[in-house]
Parts: structure tokens; C-alpha cells; sequence
């Protein structure tokens, strides 16, 4: 397991936070404004296993009184039980994103992937407790959830750019 300080965590953040941005998809998007972090709620749904993979939604809901636009791929760090951070390697799916318009209370999904099958030298998959997310083109400002996945491969969770809905 990694142990990193707190301050690790915010400067692979503001890393994150660069490599996710990204430029809009239409005109008509850019009008809704960006979906800032603090009218964002995260939640991730229900995960769908089978032989070794895992797939589960990680949901963000807008929850001001305004429309948003979230555009790109969210950035994810793993915390254990104990709050120290775990191993995340967050691969991108090979999809071009598309811009998502969030209506008050409407939600948007990226699919989650990871593999409990222990890959290399792993003899085990590290527990996580907690999932920091950052939102596509947000720096500095993350949300918490609970997370009880535990992915191998060093880590390694795919994820797909932000789509409409709160299904996969």
C-alpha cells in the first residue's frame, strides 16, 4: 500500500484537474456554464460483477438551481480505512468526450472498470474505504465518497468520459 500526504493529494489534483479539461462540444454548452464542484453531488451505482471485472457508474447530479455543463473525464483517488491514500492509476477509456448539459437534478454517469484478479507480482488488491473525485474541468476542488472496491493491477481503474444519465 501507498502512503502519500494530505498534500500529495492536492497536487496530483491540480495534475488531474490539467489533463481533464478540455474544450467544449457546441456552442450551446459553453451558454450553461461549467458544473462547478460545490453543485455537484457524486454517488457511485450499482456495481455489476463478473469473472474477476467490475463495473459499476460513477453518477454526479447537479444539485443547484442552475443548468451545467460537465464536458471530459473525472480524476479519482482511492483512500483506504486508515485515510491514506492507495495506488490510483485512472486509465481513460478510448472515447472522444462529449459535452453533457445538466439540467437542475439531472445526472451524468462515467462508466468505472477495475479487475479483482491479482495481476504481476500482486499477491492481493488493496482495499479502498473512500473515493476522491475530481470533476471534469475543475481544479483544486474534489469530492468524497464511500468506495469499497478493491482494484488490481496496480490500481488501475478504466474510465469513460461523462455521459448522459445515471446508468451505464
Amino acid at each position: 500500500m501507498w502512503r502519500v500526504p494530505f498534500l500529495a493529494i492536492a497536487a496530483a489534483l491540480a495534475v488531474m484537474a490539467s489533463a481533464a479539461c478540455g474544450a467544449p462540444a457546441s456552442a450551446a454548452q459553453v451558454s450553461a456554464g461549467r458544473c462547478r464542484t460545490a453543485a455537484l453531488a457524486a454517488r457511485v451505482g450499482a456495481v455489476d460483477p463478473g469473472a474477476g471485472q467490475r463495473y459499476a457508474p460513477l453518477v454526479l447530479t447537479n444539485r443547484s438551481a442552475r443548468a451545467c455543463r460537465l464536458y471530459g473525464f473525472p480524476g479519482l483517488i482511492m483512500i483506504d480505512g486508515r485515510g491514506d491514500v492507495l495506488r490510483t492509476r485512472t486509465r481513460r477509456d478510448a472515447v472522444r468526450p462529449v459535452g453533457v448539459t445538466l439540467r437542475p437534478g439531472a445526472s451524468a454517469h462515467a462508466k468505472m472498470h477495475w479487475t479483482v484478479v491479482p495481476a504481476g507480482g500482486e499477491t492481493r488488491c488493496p482495499q479502498a474505504a473512500r473515493l476522491i473525485i475530481l470533476p471534469p474541468d475543475e481544479v483544486g476542488a474534489h469530492l468524497e465518497i464511500p468506495f469499497t472496491g478493491a482494484p488490481c493491477d496496480d490500481g488501475r481503474i478504466d474510465v469513460s468520459p461523462m455521459a448522459a444519465g445515471a446508468r451505464l
